[in-house]
């Protein structure tokens, strides 16, 4: 199971607190204060690595606390401060607090960090309170509490192309085809179960990582199939790839196939119609006569690449386009 979404209890370290202490030194009443404060509780800190796929660690640990600071030591000694907790996590990890709906941090480079939960402040030794008028001071101060919240932690995964298409249009067979994932690739719908990557390299070096999500059905935006919880996988794509199965036997009109999902990725979020498309119709080796890529092509007014992933026929130039419309904007 894919673990995109979790709920995590955080608390920073409770600050430690301060002593009273006096030192035994001639000509120095009482000895003199010397109690030192307390070390600063830890932090809770969200780290991005791309080394970490999905968020299954904070599903399987839902309280995450940092370690509290020391109590004060005499000598004017500073208790030891807590340490903090880091907590790694994907690329592409946005970190709401959960009660506010506040976003606290879209870490979508490696390296970057936010701190959720801050360690409390440490207390005071009697050495702070020490004053012209009181010289034996007997008072400190406690530890704060660290800060705590519950978190709602989502992942959306960042790539530059999102497949999209029906059950069983091809979509596995495809990333399977262009790059080194390995997805589930059977002759029934539904096989693909979890979002996966693939990354495309190409001669020069330059790279396009492509995403597939399960198949979208008609009704998908509501909640139909799987398609709802997986489509924001797809938000941060530059480009959308169609994958249209003209032949299959449970697939429906091309021309209506089309429509339907261009359809069901208007409703899920309308930013999402706005992105370059690239259309493709899978499985050319079963066509036959019938050119169906001239025909969609006709019908939509766009190019359509006609494909047979498993012999790779016609992935050259698929994949060429689909590198152009990746390129940055200069």
């Amino acid at each position: 199971m894919f673990h995109d979404e979790a709920q995590v209890y955080v608390e920073g370290g409770k600050g430690g607190d301060g002593v009273v202490s006096f030192r035994r030194e001639r000509y120095v009443p009482r000895g003199g204060p010397d109690g030192g404060d307390g070390g600063r509780g830890g932090n809770v800190i969200f780290v991005a690595d791309p080394t970490v796929g999905s968020l299954r660690h904070l599903r399987q640990n839902v309280h995450v606390r940092a370690t509290a600071g020391k109590a004060g030591q005499g000598s004017n000694c500073v208790g030891k401060q807590g340490e903090d907790r880091v907590v790694q996590v994907p690329l592409g990890t946005i970190v709401r607090d959960r009660d506010t709906g506040l976003v606290l941090r879209d870490l979508v480079a490696d390296g970057d960090r936010v701190v959720v939960a801050k360690g409390g402040k440490p207390g005071k030794g009697n050495k702070a309170f020490a004053t012209s008028t009181n010289r034996v001071p007997r008072e400190c101060t406690k530890g704060e509490p660290g800060e705590s919240r519950w978190l709602r932690v989502e992942l959306k995964l960042i790539a530059d192309v999102g497949l999209i298409g029906y059950p069983n249009a091809g979509k596995s067979t495809f990333l399977s085809r262009v790059s080194a994932a390995k997805p589930k690739v059977a002759d029934y719908p539904f096989t693909t179960l979890q979002p996966s990557l693939g990354l495309v390299e190409f001669a020069d070096r330059r790279t396009v990582v492509i995403a597939d999500v399960p198949g979208l059905i008609e009704g998908a935006h509501e909640g139909r199939g799987l398609g709802r919880r997986f489509l924001r996988h797809l938000e941060r794509t530059r480009a959308l790839l169609f994958l249209i199965d003209p032949v299959g036997e449970d697939s429906p009109d091309p021309i209506e196939a089309y429509r339907v999902l261009e359809r069901e990725v208007e409703r899920f979020d309308p930013e999402m119609a706005t992105k370059p498309r690239v259309v493709a119709a899978t499985k050319r080796d079963l066509w036959g006569d019938v050119d169906h890529a001239a025909q969609l092509s006709d019908a939509l007014g766009l190019p359509v690449f006609g494909i047979c992933a498993p012999t790779g026929d016609g992935l050259a130039p698929l994949l060429d386009r689909l590198l152009r419309v990746c390129e940055p904007d200069d």
